[in-house]
């Protein structure tokens, strides 16, 4: 395959996917590294599927790889065991003790049919994004929903998608509209944690104020603009939209690790 494109793994990138990937190696008619590089070039142009340039593979093979590991959660794996290796190579410990959370309203395209809402705060049609991230602004969690459901409802399932994962976690921190003694109570109950809800000063509207690690997670949202499959939500499926992002923070995070 041609392995001019600038969203093809580098050879050090390839070793550390391939651990998680193909632990251990054996002969394929496709490599599973070719296979990535198609995902990553999808993930990063917009392309369609069916119009992948002819010197990668076919499509109908890429999308099969896909659709399986995003089932068996191997992005998600791979997004969590990047984030330990790049915390680590930052010199923090593996599991974080504060995470932030907040979404993004993310407008979709018109065949989706699935999973999408009106937020009726923004005026947009489509699905809302809720991250969660450490201090670094590395992803802890995402869940994909309709853009309808509220912030502090939302929240729920996002978080519960941290429990038995991070031993260390002590506080997340979050906006306005995760407030709720509810939401406080199931986050205390499930992760153990606290949350603490931090609000913007009461001064005059035109003053910008950078609120205390909540910009984090604000930036990471800002990094995917770079990934135009998921500037715009072109998928199906609300889970396709989690796997999309996974796939845009680890190549975020291969790229730091490779420098």
């Amino acid at each position: 395959m041609n392995r001019g494109y600038p969203t093809n793994l580098t050879d050090n990138q390839w070793q550390i996917l391939q651990k998680i990937l193909e632990p251990t190696p054996r002969k394929r008619k496709y490599s599973l590294r070719d296979i990535m590089d198609c995902i990553l070039y999808i993930n990063k142009t917009g392309c369609q599927w069916r119009m992948i340039p002819k010197d990668f593979l076919p499509y109908n093979t890429v999308f099969y790889y896909f659709t399986k590991w995003k089932r068996e959660g191997v992005f998600e794996d791979i997004m969590d065991t990047l984030r330990e290796k790049l915390r680590v190579a930052l010199g923090k410990e593996e599991s974080p003790s504060v995470g932030i959370i907040d979404s993004r309203t993310a407008k979709t395209s018109q065949h989706v049919d699935k999973d999408r809402g009106i937020d009726g705060n923004k005026k947009i049609k489509g699905r809302k994004e809720q991250l969660l991230t450490d201090t670094l602004g590395l992803p802890l969690a995402i869940l994909v929903h309709e853009a309808n459901i509220h912030d502090s409802k939302g929240a729920e399932s996002a978080l519960s998608r941290l429990a038995h994962k991070f031993p260390r976690l002590k506080k997340i921190i979050a906006d306005g509209g995760y407030r709720g003694d509810e939401l406080k109570e199931k986050v205390r109950r499930t992760l153990g944690c606290k949350l603490e809800i931090v609000l913007r000063p009461d001064e005059s509207p035109k003053k910008f104020n950078v609120i205390p690690l909540r910009w984090i997670v604000e930036r990471s949202f800002a990094w995917l603009y770079n990934f135009r499959r998921i500037a715009l939500d072109y998928e199906f499926y609300s889970d396709s939209s989690e796997a999309m992002i996974q796939i845009a923070f680890s190549k975020i995070m291969l790229n730091k690790l490779s420098h």
